[in-house]
């Protein structure tokens, strides 16, 4: 059996991943962990290859597969026929940090695929972040609360939105952060623009506010309730 997880909601579904992985009143037995990057055809199978005969099913968990390893590469190739060719006698369970298009899923036509998607209204809210804008974000930001969404990953979408408009006003010789490498063109060309609206000194001070509003809530030392703090960095923008 091959189970694939994915979309840009990464907050469920990496749950939904880890209650598959870690479930309560005994949990998983005979579990295998890989890194989608890092996976050879060897190590599954030194790790997979004979434990049908002896009646020891597996349940192998790979992060990042289809992500991270391209579909007409040779190398993917063996790994993805390995695993469709054991999925009757071992479970695989693929989690994807992102969206993965319905070529790339096709690679395993018998998979079962669960999609996580964020609600529209969250990326309204991303994409209206600019200077003197602050009445309609507070709005934006209390309508993606009112759908569901978690605060702490309405925080993380707002640090990731900002880091991403810090590399591209400060660009660096180093390898770019993972998140613009994994931009399409068109998204790129549109976070350039939204990055073009705040200064360079805007952008830093809104990403340490978010880091300082991240440290307080995990420590316990935030004055005020997260969604107040995020108001008020709002009010401020």
């Amino acid at each position: 059996m091959i189970t694939i997880i994915h979309g840009d909601n990464i907050s469920e579904s990496r749950n939904y991943f880890l209650e598959l992985k870690h479930p309560p009143a005994g949990g998983q037995k005979n579990i295998i962990s890989f890194d989608g990057g890092k996976v050879t055809i060897t190590d599954l199978v030194q790790n997979i290859e004979g434990s049908s005969l002896f009646g020891d099913t597996k349940t192998i968990f790979i992060e990042e597969l289809l992500t991270k390893l391209k579909k007409t590469d040779k190398q993917s190739k063996e790994i993805f026929n390995f695993i469709d060719k054991n999925s009757k006698d071992s479970t695989f369970v693929l989690w994807e940090s992102k969206e993965i298009s319905k070529g790339n899923l096709s690679v395993f036509k018998d998979a079962t695929v669960k999609f996580f998607k964020l609600p529209k209204n969250i990326f309204l809210f991303l994409d209206n972040l600019r200077p003197n804008n602050s009445k309609n974000l507070l709005n934006l930001f209390h309508q993606a609360l009112e759908s569901g969404l978690a605060i702490e990953l309405i925080l993380f979408m707002l640090q990731r939105q900002f880091r991403i408009l810090l590399a591209l006003s400060e660009p660096s010789e180093n390898v770019p952060i993972d998140e613009l490498i994994r931009l399409a063109p068109w998204q790129t060309g549109k976070l350039e623009k939204q990055a073009l609206s705040f200064d360079l000194e805007t952008l830093k001070k809104i990403y340490r506010k978010l880091y300082e509003i991240e440290t307080g809530q995990k420590t316990g030392t935030l004055p005020l309730s997260l969604s107040q703090s995020i108001d008020i960095l709002l009010f401020d923008i």
